[in-house]
């Protein structure tokens, strides 16, 4: 019976690491100043597919070439569906920048209007085109640099608006802290690994150390990749996530009362905040020097608010678990091989598929 149970859970889980993704994140960062408005979108590049049909010869692969070849069509979407209103009129670009890939596989554009404005309207219909939870942080500041809006733009709230003779502070705190809780319950991997961690505890303190160091650890690298201080690339990052949730997962196979857990959660802790920080530099945060704390911190505060809630659901289950003589003895086994099989199909997707 127990058997059964487990089995079902895991077709069930399975069915959401197969389907569910993290929602794509793109930034726009808009300056007013006295020559007109200035418009710089950042995209990840796998995003700018959804604008422009890129497998031109029907491989399955897109080439650099055939990334390059769809640089005009991407500007052009992007232009018609980039609607500014400026001092009440609808603006058209006078300039359309080249379409850009970086090293970090994103994808820039910019492009300029006239006049200068006291009151603009900025509508993102473009969003329409991106996989549904897709989300573009929006900044407006002055040619000084001081910030006069933030706020996060969805598909069902694509519009933002300022008005220089009433600006008011915006609700980016609020925005970040969403973000960041909801980044967590829908980052199966990093949840995963937390499990494997306590589903060998049998008490309050080494749950509560083993939360806490892993807190630290990823506070610490979010902190750093955040503020573009210590960078890794995704395809590093990522495979490396799933091999900390394949070692936690074997080590509870293989080990009966594994010692040492605070520290080696500290040390793959790290790991997972740059997993964690990957969010922040795809919305190209750390280039906005004058609003960077407040979205990491509100950021880091959401992530911990959504760990925090998940661990204090599973934590008293695991526990009565725990007391029941016929589920105790194969509750540890049966949970550390879905999670070994979880981190290698991971593992798989993220290094070869």
């Amino acid at each position: 019976m127990v058997r059964k149970i487990f089995a079902v859970l895991f077709f069930c889980t399975y069915a959401q690491w197969s389907f569910a993704h993290d929602a794509g994140l793109s930034s726009a960062d808009v300056v007013l100043n006295e020559n007109g408005v200035d418009v710089a979108l950042t995209f990840a590049l796998q995003d700018t597919e959804a604008f422009a049909s890129m497998d031109i010869d029907g491989d399955a692969e897109v080439s650099p070439e055939e990334r390059e070849a769809a640089k005009p069509e991407i500007a052009t979407l992007i232009s018609k569906e980039l609607q500014l209103t400026i001092n009440e009129r609808d603006a058209k670009p006078i300039s359309i920048g080249d379409v850009i890939f970086d090293a970090q596989n994103n994808a820039h554009i910019s492009f300029h209007y006239e006049p200068a404005a006291e009151i603009l309207k900025m509508q993102l219909l473009f969003l329409d085109k991106l996989p549904d939870g897709h989300k573009q942080f929006v900044t407006i500041r002055n040619a000084s640099g001081e910030n006069l809006r933030e706020k996060m733009l969805t598909q069902q709230e694509n519009t933002i608006t300022v008005n220089l003779s009433t600006t008011k502070n915006s609700s980016m705190f609020k925005d970040f802290f969403e973000l960041g809780v909801e980044h967590i319950l829908t980052g199966y991997d990093h949840l995963l690994f937390l499990f494997a961690l306590l589903v060998v505890t049998r008490s309050f303190w080494s749950a509560v150390g083993i939360v806490t160091f892993f807190t630290i650890a990823h506070s610490i690298t979010l902190g750093l990749a955040g503020l573009n201080l210590v960078s890794l690339p995704s395809t590093v990052v990522e495979p490396l996530i799933a091999v900390t949730i394949i070692y936690i997962g074997v080590e509870n196979i293989f080990r009966k009362k594994p010692k040492g857990r605070k520290w080696l959660t500290f040390s793959f802790g790290l790991i997972h905040g740059f997993g964690f920080a990957s969010i922040l530099q795809e919305m190209g945060i750390a280039n906005n020097e004058k609003g960077i704390i407040v979205p990491l911190l509100s950021f880091n505060l959401g992530v911990e608010t959504g760990q925090i809630i998940v661990t204090s659901l599973v934590i008293p289950i695991i526990w009565w678990l725990h007391k029941k003589p016929k589920i105790d003895e194969k509750l540890i086994f049966i949970c550390s091989v879905i999670v070994s099989l979880a981190g290698l199909y991971w593992l798989i997707e993220r290094t070869i598929l």
